[in-house]
């Protein structure tokens, strides 16, 4: 397994050990390697990610293939839709094995860096890190507000009115998706959070 490409056929083909060695690789090729065609094959990969996922059958072979999808994620083409992968997220939230939601957790909050860079820098311009606009990312940023919220309502339980911080939280789909709101709310800030609340209330009759 010379390449990314290569590394992530023997995730989805390899018996078990293949599989799990070849997700730990991925890493190592990320940093180490110098092929040429490193970076497109990267965005290759995690395009046909969701597809490519809803294909494996096995527990384990999941958990590699998203393992490994978390590593060179943060490598995906922003500017164009950079919510595209939002929905298999979402899913991924919500999966019984808590090494895929940490994935899914990383992954998402990674990719609010970009969105809320403008709310948190004065005077910042699109160009670099970003080329979306505020008006973009607002938008963007309440239509995942609006998602985290609905997942959260669907595996809040009475039990977890207990418990006072995130950390202190089972180990459960609910803490993670408290995890990835917890971190939109420190960077988007108490003021931005309120805005979004309170349009969030509106479209939602509440």
């Amino acid at each position: 397994m010379n390449t990314i490409k290569e590394c992530f056929e023997e995730i989805l083909r390899g018996n078990r050990d293949e599989s799990r060695r070849a997700a730990r690789r991925v890493r190592k090729l990320l940093y180490g390697s110098k092929e040429i065609d490193k970076y497109n094959d990267i965005m290759n990969v995690i395009k046909i990610a969701p597809v490519a996922y809803i294909k494996i059958s096995e527990d384990w072979r999941q958990e590699n293939f998203v393992t490994a999808i978390s590593v060179i994620y943060f490598l995906h083409d922003k500017d164009a839709e950079p919510d595209f992968l939002f929905p298999w997220l979402f899913q991924l939230l919500l999966h019984p094995n808590g090494v895929i939601r940490y994935a899914s957790v990383r992954m998402l909050s990674h990719e609010l860096g970009p969105l809320t860079v403008y709310i948190r820098v004065p005077g910042f311009k699109p160009g670099g890190l970003t080329n979306l606009k505020p008006k973009q990312a607002d938008a963007i940023l309440f239509s995942l507000f609006m998602d985290l919220n609905k997942l959260s309502e669907s595996v809040w339980k009475p039990a977890y009115k207990r418990y006072k911080y995130i950390s202190s939280l089972p180990v459960s789909p609910y803490r993670s998706v408290q995890m990835v709101i917890a971190r939109m709310e420190e960077l988007c800030g108490a003021e931005y959070m309120d805005k979004l609340t309170e349009q969030y209330r509106q479209k939602s009759g509440i």
